[in-house]
C-alpha cells in the first residue's frame, strides 16, 4: 500500500495517511471526470448528450438517444474508469481506500471538472463499486440481490431511476445485515472478529447510497408527479413515442 510505504519512508503515521488517502481521491475524481457519455456523444454523433433527452450524461440518457450501442459503450465506460480508480485506492489505502477512490469517481462523474461540473448520475459507478467490494469481502452474493431487486423494477415499472434509488438505499441495509448473519454462522473468534470489523465500512454504504439518491432528487419528484421518463428497449416503440 502507499501508505505503508510512506510510513516505511520516514513520515508521521497521520501525515501519511493524509497524503495517501488525498492523492486517491485526487486521481480518483480526475479519472471520474472523464465522462464516456459527453465524450462519445461529441467523438461519434457530433452533439453533447446534455443537450438531448433528460439532459444527463449518463448511459441511460445515451441509451434513449442515440440506442442501444451508445448506452452500453457508455455503461462500460463509466465501470472501467471506476473499476481502475478502486484498483488504485486499494493499492494507496487498502478497501477503505477502495470505497473513498469510489466515491471520489462517482463525484467526478456527477460533476466533471472537464465538462463545466456538469455529468451523469453516478449509477454505474455505484454498481461497480458494490461489485467489487462485494467480491473483496466475500459478499458477491449481494452485489446479486441488489441487482435482481434492481432489474425487477425496471423490467416491473420501466423507471430505471427507481431502480436505482431502491437498490442504493437497500445496500447499506443490507450490508449492516449480512455482516451480522455472516458473523453468527461462525464459532471461530478470530474470524468472527474480522467479519464484524467490516461494519466500519457501513458509514461509507451510507455515503455512496445517499448520494445516488441526492443526484436522483429531481427523478424523485417526477416519480411522485408521474411525468418520470420510462425506458424502452423496443425500437418500434421508440419510434412511435418520437413520431407523437
Amino acid at each position: 500500500m502507499l501508505v505503508q510505504f510512506i510510513f516505511d519512508s520516514g513520515v508521521n503515521g497521520t501525515v501519511a495517511t493524509v497524503i495517501g488517502v488525498i492523492l486517491c481521491v485526487i486521481i480518483s475524481y480526475l479519472l471520474g471526470s472523464l465522462n464516456f457519455g459527453i465524450i462519445f456523444s461529441r467523438l461519434i454523433y457530433k452533439q453533447d448528450v446534455r443537450s438531448s433527452g433528460s439532459g444527463n450524461a449518463g448511459s441511460t440518457n445515451m441509451l434513449r438517444t442515440y440506442g442501444k450501442r451508445a448506452g452500453i459503450m457508455t455503461f462500460a465506460g463509466d465501470c472501467l474508469k471506476t473499476a481502475v480508480s478502486i484498483g488504485i485506492g486499494f493499492l494507496v489505502y487498502d478497501i477503505y481506500g477502495m470505497y473513498f477512490a469510489g466515491i471520489a469517481c462517482m463525484v467526478g462523474h456527477s460533476y466533471p471538472v472537464f465538462f463545466k461540473f456538469k455529468g451523469g448520475k453516478g449509477v454505474a459507478c455505484f454498481a461497480t463499486l458494490v461489485l467489487v467490494i462485494s467480491i473483496a469481502t466475500n459478499m458477491w452474493y449481494l452485489f446479486v440481490i441488489l441487482f435482481v431487486i434492481f432489474a425487477v423494477i425496471v423490467i416491473g415499472t420501466k423507471y430505471v431511476s427507481l431502480g436505482s434509488i431502491v437498490a442504493s438505499l437497500l445496500y447499506p441495509i443490507l450490508l449492516n445485515r449480512f455482516i451480522e448473519i455472516s458473523a453468527s454462522m461462525t464459532t471461530d473468534e478470530i474470524m468472527i472478529q474480522e467479519i464484524l470489523n467490516l461494519h466500519a465500512f457501513d458509514i461509507y454504504a451510507v455515503v455512496a447510497a445517499f448520494f445516488v439518491v441526492f443526484l436522483h432528487r429531481s427523478n424523485l419528484v417526477r416519480l411522485f408527479n408521474g411525468t418520470e421518463n420510462k425506458i424502452s428497449l423496443s425500437k418500434k416503440k421508440k419510434e412511435n413515442e418520437e413520431a407523437k
